[in-house]
């Protein structure tokens, strides 16, 4: 018998054809977001749904899993490939999501109420990094740290802060931070007070594996990141642990052991083995030339869109960008991020509001847009591309030609098609 989704469920096959029409036709400045391959979509879509593989290749709860085992380990030898990783990088990529895999490393290696430093939400971290109305934040001691008020990581003020509430993870990563991460530095501080130095790399992944950021792989405990977002692949998540962990073998913990445990049983049931295999897909995809070249093209992207932006008078944090989003300031506009969000999206201009540093707004409704170039890199957009999409943006929330930006936005798009 032959399924065929229009014939089944006619609802959801035309709710899916309105999404598709919806992505081919808008501009998605989101930074987390991506479009992946066709090849992508085919493992997602692929009977390995149909499996059940608790346990660990070799190491399942069920039969017939010799497949599932092949796939996996294949995901992790890519990951490894990827990121010009060694063995003593353990990796483990059933995590669900990038929620689930950074609380997967907390439950491993620390005791409920043990604490947690991480970057303040409100500052452009992320609500799995200790904030208050995270389970991160409710089973452990949080600590945050904060920007200066120009936008930047101040690192004497975290080694202050490390030194006096001694926590015993550091995390660096952001989901709203526009520069480089100093990992070095971050590295010594948490090792000078005996703290594990995680990276949270979810939002720039894509670009580590590109050599278009600098990888933390050189100096962190464990690092976590999300197969989505700048790395194009499926929703998923993998968490590195590095066996020659100092901190680790001070503490006499089997840290890979000690994580793939936190994932399962501990916090999961069996992997999700489609997801996994359109991992494995992503990460063939990003050990590719061409890969390089699109994660450079972000980075150049996003400074081209940033530069149009400020040219035509847009107030960013930090002033600029070194990765693949940024942060505007709306105040001297005199709209808020979801005034703005709302009319750029009329329009087919799909951004996400977001609080900036030292916000004075709700984050409902807060100061700022958080916008970036991946999806629109992936597209086949350049810099000149980036200086159309800052003048439409400027179009729209100053109200000189709005109601023409529409079908500009829609020209756009046709010259650069999605490819499904």
């Amino acid at each position: 018998m032959q399924f065929n989704l229009k014939k089944i469920d006619p609802e959801v096959a035309k709710l899916i054809v309105a999404e598709t029409k919806r992505q081919r036709y808008t501009l998605d400045l989101i930074p987390s977001e991506n479009i992946v391959s066709r090849a992508v979509l085919e493992a997602l879509g692929s009977p390995l749904t149909n499996k059940y593989s608790e346990g660990y290749p070799s190491r399942r709860y069920y039969a017939g899993n010799a497949v599932i085992d092949d796939v996996e380990v294949l995901a992790q030898e890519r990951a490894r490939k990827a990121f010009r990783l060694g063995k003593e990088w353990h990796v483990n990529v059933q995590p669900y999501s990038g929620s689930p895999a950074n609380l997967a490393v907390y439950v491993g290696l620390l005791k409920p109420g043990e604490k947690i430093m991480g970057m303040s939400l409100p500052f452009g971290g992320h609500l799995t990094h200790g904030w208050k109305v995270s389970a991160t934040g409710k089973f452990y001691t949080a600590v945050q740290y904060t920007l200066t008020r120009e936008g930047y990581l101040d690192y004497d003020e975290i080694t202050k802060l490390a030194k006096k509430e001694k926590p015993q993870i550091i995390v660096a990563g952001a989901t709203a931070y526009p520069r480089v991460i100093d990992f070095e530095k971050f590295a010594k501080i948490a090792h000078d007070v005996g703290a594990y130095l995680m990276v949270d790399m979810a939002h720039i992944a894509g670009l580590i594996v590109a050599t278009a950021h600098p990888s933390p792989f050189l100096h962190a405990d464990i690092v976590t990141t999300t197969t989505h977002k700048t790395l194009r692949g499926p929703r998923g998540a993998i968490i590195f642990a590095n066996r020659n962990s100092i901190i680790a073998k001070r503490r006499d913990i089997d840290i890979a052991s000690a994580i793939d445990k936190a994932v399962f049983p501990g916090l999961q049931g069996g992997p999700h083995d489609n997801q996994t295999a359109a991992i494995a897909v992503a990460l063939k995809e990003a050990d590719m030339p061409a890969f390089k070249k699109y994660g450079h093209q972000i980075v150049k992207n996003a400074r081209a869109l940033a530069h149009a932006l400020q040219k035509l008078g847009f107030q960013l944090v930090s002033g600029g960008t070194d990765n693949h989003l940024m942060l505007v300031d709306l105040t001297n506009l005199g709209i808020s991020g979801r005034e703005a969000q709302d009319k750029l999206e009329s329009v087919g201009i799909i951004t996400n509001r977001n609080t900036i540093p030292y916000d004075t707004r709700s984050p409902f409704d807060p100061s700022g847009l958080r916008i970036g170039t991946p999806s629109l890199t992936t597209r086949g957009m350049k810099e000149r591309e980036m200086k159309l999409v800052a003048s439409f943006i400027h179009e729209v929330l100053t109200g000189a030609n709005a109601g023409a930006v529409g079908k500009k936005v829609i020209a756009l798009c046709r010259r650069f098609p999605l490819k499904y």
